[in-house]
């Protein structure tokens, strides 16, 4: 009879040391993450993620070894926190380890897949454009084509932002509802490019700019032509020169100014020229495997200035981009031996 209740009085102690979270449908969890009332995690992983999610949510991979770091250095534990995964076995582990640290949490029952059954929202893809380009290692690397000059690359769990707006040729853009920044490089201040609208929502972001627009923020790692950055051991910022050499044109983007840059991850270069032309300094820029040229008369490049770029650069794959009102559709032809793609960068 003692061992008896021995037995018990150690299952009440081992019930009181783990903390509880609650399981809810998907009725009464839409209910309760409604107007930011609880902070919205998907724990499953980023490829998992970026093929579609429940709009506001951030991700942190809950299998990660670093998923309670990544949590504590991201959520408010003042607020409750809610959580979700494809079917709900990951989500609740990752919920009994929030509990056990402390948060308040629910887990939404069934996951995303009756989420979806319910016929709740999901933020997919299906209003931009993904290439997938592979490092020197195997390792994912998604290009999403947001619009214009902004786009954002995902490596590693990591995201990526290039010149983020909230608004370019009649789409908008919620970052609260798109994968949380870990890093944001901005090329110049010009609106297209620079919208602190954008910048608020990222909070948590590392800001790589020009002097100019770090100086407009407050804040940021400058960086002026010629000068590079390790981000990590597997990522590499260089800024190389982006203006206007046309007679006429040099007022739009000076010498000196503006950043074009090359992000190297795991190897694979790749080239975000800004707004430029095809300046002398492009034929020091080597071993490029994705370019991102801007061709957007009178502003940057022609399609002739960006065929010239092209044959002086020598990347493996080219995407026009920052294109407005100009006509790409006649650069494939020029460039017969190179793969160009043409993306909504409009």
């Amino acid at each position: 009879m003692k061992r008896y209740l021995l037995i018990c009085l150690l299952a009440v102690i081992g019930l009181s040391s783990c903390k509880g979270f609650e399981t809810v449908p998907p009725e009464e969890f839409e209910a309760r993450i409604a107007g930011g009332k609880a902070q919205l995690v998907d724990v499953r992983t980023s490829d998992e993620y970026h093929a579609g999610y429940i709009p506001g949510a951030i991700n942190i991979d809950g299998r990660l070894g670093s998923f309670m770091d990544e949590v504590k250095s991201t959520l408010d534990p003042s607020l409750p926190v809610a959580v979700y995964c494809r079917g709900g076995r990951r989500s609740a582990d990752a919920a009994k380890a929030l509990a056990n640290a402390g948060f308040e949490v629910f887990d939404l029952e069934g996951g995303l897949l009756e989420w979806a059954d319910a016929g709740k929202p999901i933020i997919d893809t299906d209003n931009y454009e993904v290439d997938i380009f592979k490092t020197d290692s195997g390792k994912e690397v998604y290009i999403h084509a947001l619009a214009h000059a902004t786009m954002y690359i995902v490596y590693d769990s990591l995201n990526i932002y290039v010149d983020p707006v909230s608004r370019s040729g009649g789409k908008s853009f919620n970052y609260l509802s798109l994968p949380r920044a870990s890093y944001v490089l901005l090329t110049h201040e010009h609106g297209d490019h620079f919208d602190r609208n954008a910048l608020a929502l990222m909070p948590l972001a590392q800001l790589v700019t020009n002097a100019r627009c770090a100086e407009m923020t407050g804040y940021g790692t400058v960086m002026a032509n010629g000068d590079d950055l390790q981000l990590r051991d597997d990522i590499k910022v260089e800024a190389v020169p982006a203006y206007n050499k046309t007679e006429g044109r040099t007022q739009l983007h000076p010498k000196g100014r503006d950043n074009g840059f090359i992000l190297t991850l795991d190897g694979l270069r790749i080239y975000i020229a800004g707004d430029t032309e095809d300046v002398p300094e492009m034929a020091d820029i080597k071993d490029i495997d994705v370019a991102f040229l801007p061709c957007n008369q009178p502003y940057t490049m022609t399609p002739e200035q960006l065929v010239n770029a092209v044959n002086i650069v020598k990347p493996k794959v080219v995407f026009p981009y920052h294109f407005g009102n100009t006509d790409v559709s006649v650069i494939p032809a020029q460039l017969p031996d190179t793969d160009v793609r043409l993306r909504q960068y409009q």
